[in-house]
């Protein structure tokens, strides 16, 4: 089955096309764009007219290229903006004008489903228990399955990596500020008390960006290492260094302090998932038409 994601989220609208069968997900077009929506909500609460049009003009060629593909269905989601907007109603409306497709807001608890099945079926291997966690700007969520029965644990936390930048680091980070970050977000994961696994996944805008600045295996020394770095260095340098965009290499460091507490509380270094919310809600579609 051949289907369109357009996933609309607090720092960028991303869209995949792609063929889902049985045995997992064939990537057939990627396309991502950056909108900055959650960095409006932070600031004022809600979206202003302009980021709602913004965000439906990019939607609207998402859905024009993925019908472009032949693809049998188009599924909009929108993530932690449609939560945590005091307008998120306007914007699914103003999606569902621009797209003429189904537009959804995910729960904390689909999000985190979806970024879990996503980021293991792309594994070459079956862990016993697998962690999975899904940095996005606005919120994180981190899950743990087994092998046999998938999803057991699953948190959501209302922190992410715009959100972090925006309170802690919206100037050049500073020893203090930093430090401040750090502990802001240990309270936040208080009661994150998850049972050890044996492989541990990152996924979303985050772990891509730190693959290209520390590699696919990210352990709590390498996680130190890059951190004390991104902290150091000028923005503009680190996106020069590593090519990134300036809007990626702006939350890079929040995203970064992240993960390093969760791997902290795991036990276990994290890898680079090869797949994650986008590829997760395709398999969940394909699910729903097989059964229908």
């Amino acid at each position: 089955m051949r289907i369109g994601i357009i996933d609309i989220g607090s720092n960028t609208a991303r869209l995949l096309v792609a063929s889902v069968d049985d045995v997992g997900v064939e990537r057939i077009d990627e396309q991502r764009a950056h909108l900055g929506l959650g960095a409006k909500i932070e600031r004022t609460g809600a979206l202003p007219p302009e980021k709602l049009a913004e965000a439906a003009s990019v939607a609207s060629e998402y859905a024009a290229r993925a019908a472009s593909h032949d693809v049998e269905v188009v599924d909009v989601i929108v993530t932690a903006p449609g939560r945590q907007s005091e307008n998120g109603d306007e914007l699914v409306r103003s999606l569902r004008a621009a797209t003429g497709a189904s537009v959804r807001v995910l729960t904390c608890d689909e999000e985190g489903r979806y970024a879990y099945d996503g980021a293991a079926a792309m594994l070459d291997r079956h862990p016993k228990s697998l962690a999975v966690c899904d940095i996005g700007g606005g919120s994180t969520e981190v899950v743990v399955g087994l092998r046999d029965l998938g999803p057991v644990f699953l948190r959501s936390f209302e922190i992410g990596s715009m959100r972090l930048t925006s309170r802690f680091f919206d100037g050049r980070p500073k020893a203090a500020t930093v430090d401040a970050a750090r502990k802001h977000i240990r309270r936040r994961l208080d009661d994150l008390d998850a049972p050890p696994p044996t492989a541990a996944l990152a996924t979303g805008g985050t772990a891509g960006a730190l693959r290209r600045v520390a590699g696919r295996t990210l352990d709590a020394g390498r996680l130190d290492d890059v951190i004390a770095e991104l902290a150091s260095r000028p923005r503009s340098k680190i996106a020069a260094a590593y090519g990134l965009e300036r809007s990626r290499a702006r939350t890079i460091l929040a995203g970064a302090l992240i993960l390093a507490e969760v791997q902290e509380r795991l036990g276990i270094p994290f890898e680079v998932a090869r797949g994650g919310l986008r590829e997760g809600a395709a398999l969940a579609l394909a699910r729903v038409a097989a059964a229908a």
